[in-house]
């Protein structure tokens, strides 16, 4: 068995990292400019960054559930395996 492991390119990671940086500059420049007070665009601004942060936690999240499993079933296709082999023999 050979797992499977995708890597992303140089290109793609920078993209994902500049579109980030970008957008957070975006609403962040959005918060400052707007006709409000400056309590209520710390409130926003308060809640952009939990979204942000309760974002990469339900990804990682999400990959970790998703690893575990691929993990498991690589542990029981190794014991189907060996119980295939061992029947063979007899």
């Amino acid at each position: 068995m050979n797992p499977e492991s995708s890597q992303h390119s140089s290109s793609w990671v920078a993209f994902t990292y500049a579109s980030f940086a970008a957008s957070t500059a975006m609403v962040a420049a959005g918060i400052m400019f707007m006709p409000l007070d400056i309590w209520m665009k710390g409130y926003f601004a308060m809640g952009v960054i939990m979204l942000i942060q309760s974002c990469v936690t339900v990804t990682k999240t999400m990959r970790d559930v998703h690893e575990s499993k691929r993990l498991v079933n690589r542990i029981e296709d190794a014991k189907a395996e060996r119980l295939l082999r061992e029947a063979g023999k007899e």
